[in-house]
């Protein structure tokens, strides 16, 4: 069973439990031995009521703990709420097939309960994509805008015009300080960085070596995420006399020569290499060079359940995959958009979702 099924049953068994243990207009008009009309007009406080029949209503409403349903109430309004998402294009990257699944998902999830969602997609390799596809958003008015903030430059004056026009912000995948959002959902970036060395410290320990700390990242300015990733890595080893040499390597993909020139120039300079940990989605690619060159023997971790990766794992070229849950937070999002503008609850600033170890012998059970 998919995650967001799992929710949205959750919201509505909350819902329905709601229903049955709040007291009905009905109960209170018979405890009090008044009409329901005069219930009515008591609770919103309108139209001619006798002083004796108040008395009556509000003692009756005492007795029997009334409180209003506030749930039941917001989700039977018939105010639309629209919210724009503004996500990369999955066709020209997997990782974003997840993400965009789990917002169609919730999509249709929150529909009956006035959610309409607007899609915009943009090229993640090119930062005109974004600015054009923002500039496009913003000629309609939107309640709400779900989006993940690739290119810091552009993201920046996209949430000024955002501030200005009071429009809130939810963040997914990456978190950018620079402006109040609503809220950021996604992974704790140094604690997963974290992780990754946790998943390696053994293995490391047995034979002396170095690690390759991969970026694949599509804009640099925007890799703040992949330092935290970074700095929780080697502050695992900061009190390990025995911790292995660091080697960081930074490549804007999809440029798949200077990569493979970068990793024939660090196997040539370093022969000691024991491990390789990838900051992004693109285990995979690092994956194929290792296999190419017969290197496959290298431990390598890196991040999320795109098939390539699935794959590699699977042949045992990649050892370990930290899943983020990017379903999740696609699905999440569009939720957290719920809880605010229909339910009017208080949305905590950041959701960071689990991080899932996946292996060769677990894999199976994360495929949706």
């Amino acid at each position: 069973m998919k995650i967001n099924s799992v929710i949205f049953r959750i919201y509505k068994i909350i819902y329905q439990d709601l229903e049955k243990t709040l007291v009905r207009i009905k109960d209170i008009a018979t405890k009090a031995g008044v009409s329901v009309g005069t219930v009515d007009r008591v609770l919103h406080n309108r139209g001619r009521v006798s002083p004796e029949a108040k008395t009556k209503v509000k003692a009756a409403l005492k007795e029997l703990n009334y409180r209003p349903n506030f749930i039941a109430r917001a989700l039977g309004a018939s105010k639309k709420y629209c919210i724009a998402v503004l996500v990369p294009d999955p066709n020209n990257d997997p990782y974003w097939t997840e993400p965009y699944n789990g917002i169609t998902q919730a999509e249709h999830d929150f529909n009956s309960h006035g959610i309409i969602i607007d899609k915009y997609t943009f090229n993640q390799f090119d930062p005109v994509s974004f600015t054009q596809q923002a500039k496009l958003l913003l000629k309609k008015a939107y309640d709400g805008i779900l989006l993940a903030p690739l290119f810091y430059q552009q993201y920046l004056l996209f949430a000024q015009d955002c501030v200005d026009r009071k429009i809130p912000l939810i963040l997914f995948n990456t978190n950018i300080d620079n402006f109040s959002v609503l809220s950021y959902i996604g992974q704790d970036s140094y604690q997963s960085g974290r992780l990754a060395a946790h998943l390696l410290y053994y293995p490391l320990r047995a034979f002396s070596g170095k690690v390759i700390i991969m970026h694949l990242a599509e804009d640099p300015e925007s890799a703040a995420q992949l330092m935290k990733k970074e700095k929780g890595f080697k502050d695992y080893f900061e009190n390990d006399t025995d911790k292995p040499g660091f080697i960081t390597l930074s490549v804007n993909t999809p440029v798949q020569k200077t990569l493979i020139a970068q990793l024939d120039s660090t196997f040539n300079v370093y022969h000691d290499i024991s491990a390789i940990f990838v900051t992004t989605s693109k285990a995979y690619e690092i994956a194929a060079y290792l296999e190419a060159v017969g290197l496959s023997h290298i431990l390598l971790i890196g991040f999320d359940m795109v098939e390539e990766n699935v794959n590699y794992l699977e042949k045992g070229v990649i050892d370990f995959i930290i899943n983020q849950n990017a379903y999740q937070q696609g699905y999440a999002g569009v939720a957290r958009f719920v809880d605010h503008l229909i339910l009017k609850k208080e949305v905590q600033p950041k959701m960071y979702l689990p991080l899932d170890v996946i292996t060769k012998e677990n894999f199976h059970y994360y495929l949706h």
